[in-house]
């Protein structure tokens, strides 16, 4: 069995394909909110959002779909719902919120088809992570096609430039979207998690 360094290394490493938009993201969203419903334990998981740029009607993207999980706490997660998933075939990593090192830290699950390709990343914080702004992130680019036209031409021009490099396409990404972040709370005068 590889070590986790060398399973973190070949994650990384995997290709990063964007696709033009694709309707179905929605469905498949849902499926897997339902599934993951069904099969975790009652009480610990309060409320799944699709995020990222398949929760963007028009938004070429990975096809991944990106959910994010609130459960009550990360340590029932760990105990109780990272054994269901992994039993399940998911991918589970304790992953820091940034960098290769910087808490807070949380529960991080990949979902595969039976070709090996990732089909969902699924999230699970607390209420207080500042993941939730993620969905006003999503929500501004939904109010602001000018501004998603903008992430659509970044994501493939560095598509193109870290093809094989997931570390490197997510951090050149990292000022576009901490500024509209910025713009998102001001125009909604808020966070997702209030």
């Amino acid at each position: 069995m590889d070590s986790l360094k060398e399973k973190i290394n070949q994650f990384i490493r995997e290709k990063i394909e964007i696709r033009q938009y694709d309707a179905s993201w929605v469905g498949l969203f849902e499926e897997e909110k339902k599934h993951l419903l069904e099969i975790l334990p009652a009480g610990i998981v309060k409320r799944v959002e699709h995020f990222g740029s398949t929760a963007i009607p028009g938004m070429p993207a990975k096809p991944i779909i990106d959910m994010l999980v609130e459960v009550t706490s990360l340590e029932l997660t760990r105990e109780k719902i990272v054994p269901i998933l992994i039993k399940n075939c998911y991918d589970y990593f304790w992953r820091p919120s940034w960098g290769d090192d910087t808490p807070p830290f949380y529960a991080w699950f990949i979902k595969r088809d039976n070709d090996g390709n990732r089909t969902h990343h699924i999230h699970m914080v607390e209420k207080d992570f500042e993941h939730w702004d993620r969905l006003l992130f999503r929500d501004y680019l939904i109010e602001k096609p000018e501004i998603a036209r903008e992430y659509s031409l970044l994501k493939l021009k560095l598509s193109s430039i870290y093809s094989d490099d997931r570390v490197s396409y997510t951090k050149a990404k990292h000022d576009f979207i901490q500024r509209v972040t910025g713009l998102a709370k001001e125009y909604f005068g808020k966070s997702q998690d209030k």
